[in-house]
């Protein structure tokens, strides 16, 4: 290849690059600020009569059921069913629960001794939760999601104001370190990038959210789109669980819960590249395609400005260098919100690597040992990929 045509290719990769760095930061700006606050959207007189049941799946819990289980019993929602489903459990979580529910009587335990085939066991125990449930609202939630005593009363109250089948509520996420907090504010980015949450409340976008930690849904929305028995093998459940809602016909929207539920995500960098190879390749639907195209997709953007600086002169580097400081900004301006701090911005293109790291990584492991392993149970993959969603 020619000196000039590399310094064509350079100089039209830095213009396209600051081209798409410039619109996603007005984007994302503008779609990050229309998510609203579970703190500021219900006034605190609202009140409503639905009947709302709380499930929990609970396998190997024993560090953190506890405290997410005492702030569920401390909501000040007096309509409220706690069951929690403690799927085939070996450490001691069954004891806790047991001493929980002397405590608490009221308290529903239901327990799971075998995980029958065709089931990922979290969408086996919140199926199993769900019959189980006489609510008029079913809110799927982890055994660690710490919440304020307002979050169901404000959650179920937004809901009926708005008219909504599906309230997913974004936690805080505590991580503890330097480089857990910076990676968290890269994938809080990536995420709304890819999936862009803002648009999940517009009938008409077939944008769809769900998260894990708080996804509220009408229980007649739930039947109506199948239940979990549609995703009984998909490791994104809390995404699918929110495209089958919005499929069939019901209405959702994202809203932060800043300050009114906390979850403490991953302890270490090897416990968040462990704990991701289950799902991030599933999030992709399992397209090799998008495995390989969208972290160098990343990289292009956020990363090569910099190693540029290295390669150019001219126009074409101070070019290169405003790229990178749009992509500084646009991470800035979606993670602070999120807890990262201003001395975490630095780190971000080295976050991308890790990113991109985590990403090859799931996705060769789960092709090279053909399914992945999610708390013990190991999952085909030829499985996973049948169920299609």
């Amino acid at each position: 290849m020619s000196l000039i045509l590399i310094e064509s290719v350079m100089q039209w990769l830095a213009i396209i690059t600051g081209t798409v760095l410039a619109i996603s930061l007005v984007a994302l700006g503008r779609g990050n600020r229309a998510i609203r606050f579970l703190a500021d959207v219900t006034a605190p007189e609202a009140r409503t009569d639905a009947t709302v049941s709380v499930i929990v799946a609970a396998r190997n819990e024993a560090e953190t059921i506890a405290p997410a289980l005492r702030s569920l019993l401390a909501q000040e929602y007096p309509a409220l069913e706690i069951i929690v489903v403690n799927d085939r459990s070996t450490d001691a979580t069954g004891s806790i629960l047991a001493q929980i529910q002397r405590e608490h009587p009221t308290l529903k335990v239901v327990t799971i001794t075998t995980l029958p085939p065709g089931w990922l066991g979290k969408n086996h125990a919140h199926w199993v939760g769900a019959q189980a449930a006489q609510g008029d609202f079913l809110l799927f939630t982890d055994a660690d999601i710490v919440m304020h005593p307002s979050v169901v009363r404000r959650a179920v109250a937004f809901a009926v104001t708005e008219g909504l089948d599906h309230v997913a509520v974004g936690p805080d996420v505590q991580m503890p370190g330097v480089w857990l907090t910076a990676f968290f504010g890269t994938f809080t980015m990536c995420f709304s990038m890819f999936v862009r949450p803002w648009r999940a409340r517009d009938p008409k976008s077939r944008v769809f959210v769900g998260i894990g930690a708080f996804n509220l849904v009408r229980r007649v929305a739930y039947d109506r789109a199948g239940t979990h028995a549609v995703i009984c093998l998909r490791p994104d459940d809390d995404m699918k669980l929110g495209k089958i809602i919005k499929c069939s016909g019901g209405r959702q929207e994202l809203v932060a819960g800043r300050g009114l539920l906390a979850v403490t995500w991953y302890r270490s960098l090897w416990e968040l590249i462990k704990g991701l190879e289950k799902n991030v390749f599933a999030g992709m639907d399992y397209s090799l395609t998008l495995a390989i195209a969208g972290p160098l997709t990343l990289f292009v953007l956020f990363g090569w400005p910099w190693v540029a600086l290295l390669l150019t002169t001219g126009w074409v580097w101070q070019l290169n260098l405003l790229n990178g400081l749009l992509g500084l900004a646009l991470y800035a301006d979606n993670s602070l919100r999120h807890g990262v701090k201003w001395w975490h911005v630095p780190l971000f293109p080295a976050t991308i690597g890790l990113f991109a790291f985590i990403v090859w990584n799931a996705t060769l492991r789960t092709l090279i040992t053909g399914g992945i392993t999610w708390r013990g149970t190991y999952y085909p993959l030829a499985d996973l990929k049948a169920n299609r969603v």
